[in-house]
């Protein structure tokens, strides 16, 4: 099989790349965390104008066209970076569930504005009690003559306090874990009835919980068919997987390197550290982890991009493997920098909580190896 990338993805991968280098340093990152947003509108803008939010989109909207190939590249070297700007949560989420919903007038409405920098989104679907299952949902939709009331909570909602729009899974029909009955709608932040109460998880990102009461909400606004929610969401979830691993092998690399560097100035009894046989052996087991990850993401983003039966058995793997070498590596590279390896000033502690954070996303390790097996064993 042939991996290597095209000329296109080449030069894309690159543009990324220079400019997290020269223009996010890490202290520049730090202050945008710091702020109220919680991201930077200058940056936002920036993407925008380098056509970064344009890439997963359809040409018909003014988009790229962009494969699953595209976004892992990108996600990568966010990862190396540490983007902090809610690209995941605005394009990969929210637009992707824009573009898979079906409904053409929002989609012709909206993903212009995705893309010119003009329009952030949030995808409200998890709830207190709901885990990881996306099919446990107690928010209700309950039509009436104008559209739909909604009325429930939605937690930990990436991107929720800067949102302009946000898309909610609720219930229409069924009891509170069916997948059928569930129902994707699109509101307003500012609609009445939408209370959204920010908060900084510990990676530095700023997500919300929101809670609508009595929210009115028209007909044309519900995406795709009424109680079909769960299977867009299933697949919105299936592609953010491949792209939040691809971030996570961005930043298992740049944990390495650093590791790496490091025990070759730190000294004990005299001599470097990276001297020690004992050390050795462990940064090659995490140099392993990376390639390993590395070549499992390929597998799932080919599978993905040509649809083939075992793509989700594939992203199952593929997260498991994320959760047992990302949990290896930052635990690794911690240690070996000693005490300092967890403090606010040094960058690999904020690598480590930001790895820690995808692994839980979605689903950690131990609930992807539970959907694998049902999948392959039963």
């Amino acid at each position: 099989m042939n991996f290597d990338f095209t000329e296109e993805q080449i030069m894309l991968r690159d543009s990324v790349e220079r400019y997290m280098r020269e223009d996010y340093d890490f202290e520049k990152r730090r202050e945008i965390a710091d702020s109220e947003q919680g991201m930077s509108a200058d940056n936002w803008q920036t993407f925008a104008d380098l056509g970064w939010l344009s890439i997963p989109f359809a040409e018909e909207h003014g988009g790229f066209g962009g494969s699953a190939t595209d976004t892992m590249l990108v996600m990568e070297e966010f990862g190396k970076g540490l983007l902090i700007e809610p690209y995941l949560a605005t394009v990969l989420l929210f637009g992707a569930a824009l573009q898979k919903g079906g409904n053409k007038e929002v989609q012709d409405t909206l993903i212009p504005k995705i893309i010119d920098g003009s329009c952030l989104g949030a995808l409200a679907y998890l709830e207190r009690q709901s885990r990881f299952e996306l099919s446990d949902v107690l928010t209700t939709a309950v039509a009436d003559s104008d559209g739909y009331r909604l009325n429930g909570e939605k937690v930990v909602v990436f991107n929720g306090a800067n949102a302009d729009q946000l898309i909610v899974s609720a219930r229409t029909s069924g009891e509170q874990s069916d997948e059928d009955g569930i129902s994707l709608f699109l509101v307003a932040a500012s609609a009445a009835g939408v209370e959204c109460s920010s908060y900084k998880m510990m990676d530095g990102q700023r997500v919300a919980n929101i809670v609508l009461k009595d929210v009115s909400v028209s007909a044309d606004k519900l995406l795709g068919e009424l109680g079909g929610g769960h299977e867009i969401l299933t697949a919105v979830e299936m592609e953010a997987n491949l792209a939040l691993a691809a971030e996570a092998l961005g930043i298992m690399g740049q944990l390495n390197a650093k590791t790496l560097e490091y025990t070759k100035t730190r000294e004990q009894f005299s001599v470097a550290i990276s001297s020690f046989q004992a050390l050795q052996h462990r940064m090659v087991d995490t140099f392993m982890d990376y390639e390993q990850t590395k070549s499992l993401l390929y597998r799932a983003v080919c599978a993905m991009t040509n649809g083939e039966e075992d793509a989700a058995t594939a992203i199952h793997a593929l997260k498991v493997m994320v959760d047992r070498a990302g949990t290896r590596i930052y635990a690794e590279a911690i240690q070996l920098h000693g005490g300092m390896g967890l403090t606010d000033e040094l960058d690999v502690g904020h690598y480590a909580k930001r790895l820690m954070m995808i692994i839980t996303t979605f689903g950690n390790g131990d609930y992807h190896q539970a959907k694998f097996n049902a999948i392959r064993y039963n």
